[in-house]
């Protein structure tokens, strides 16, 4: 990244057993500017990840000291899948001083709540924690789940899944969602009251959103950050570091 990256210092809880990993050296950088159109994202103060398994054993205090100021966290996945990381990553990003928010990933063949229970049963409810997030994508290639998304049933099964979390958490969820599913589903104003995490990494938020305020960007998927092994997922807030702790301390 062209600009360096500053962590949320004021905000870290600093623990005394952090992941025992060498981490690769140097500092995140930026994809080309020329991949976007519109802002760019080092025009965005406040970066950080999204990881899973797939990122194995992080070492959380080294990509807090390379300047990650936030992590969403993988969860689970449809009704009875956890992520095998998920305890591990919630721990060490909480102990290097991390803030971190938790996802579940929606497999459109399983009951809403039963995929909510799901989620309460693993994510713990931490009040200095981020949102819960709703990440609603199309799963064409899906082997075992090749229902037709239709607009109307894909709106209502969202909204049982949301207003759960919502009471469980006494937090609005963030919906993560991508081009095609927000252009099939929720264009242009479904859901506005809750907050949006948008994917787009060849476009900057105004041209593939457009109209729609969004609080989180995914700009990047094969990003690397020094602690984390491999390619990872790369993310801007849309705010500024006091908004984005007025969020951990629920004031947003």
């Amino acid at each position: 990244m062209t600009q360096r990256y500053l962590s949320l210092r004021s905000l870290a809880v600093v623990g005394v057993a952090v992941l025992a990993l060498s981490a690769c050296g140097g500092a995140p950088k930026m994809p080309a500017k020329s991949n976007f159109t519109g802002p760019y994202p080092s025009d965005y103060a406040v970066h950080g990840v999204d990881v899973s398994k797939y990122q194995g054993d992080i070492d959380w205090r080294s990509a807090r000291e390379a300047g990650v100021d936030f992590a969403f966290i993988k969860a689970t996945e449809g009704g009875n899948h956890a992520d095998d990381k998920f305890v591990q990553n919630w721990n060490g990003a909480k102990a290097a001083g991390i803030p971190r928010g938790a996802y579940h990933f929606v497999w459109w063949c399983r009951d809403p709540r039963e995929e909510i229970e799901q989620f309460k049963r693993i994510v713990p409810v931490e009040r200095d924690a981020l949102p819960p997030v709703l990440d609603v994508e199309a799963t064409p290639d899906s082997k075992t789940c090749k229902r037709t998304l239709h607009r109307e049933e894909v709106l209502a099964d969202m909204r049982i899944m949301l207003q759960e979390m919502e009471r469980h958490y006494g937090r609005k969820p963030i919906i993560y969602v991508t081009v095609d599913f927000y252009q099939h589903v929720m264009h242009p104003d479904e859901f506005a009251e809750y907050p949006v995490w948008v994917r787009s990494v060849k476009h900057s938020p105004p041209v593939t959103y457009p109209g729609r305020r969004w609080a989180f960007w995914q700009y990047q998927s094969d990003g690397y950050v020094p602690g984390i092994r491999g390619k990872v997922d790369r993310n801007a807030f849309s705010g500024s570091r006091d908004q984005l702790v007025a969020w951990l301390e629920n004031r947003l």
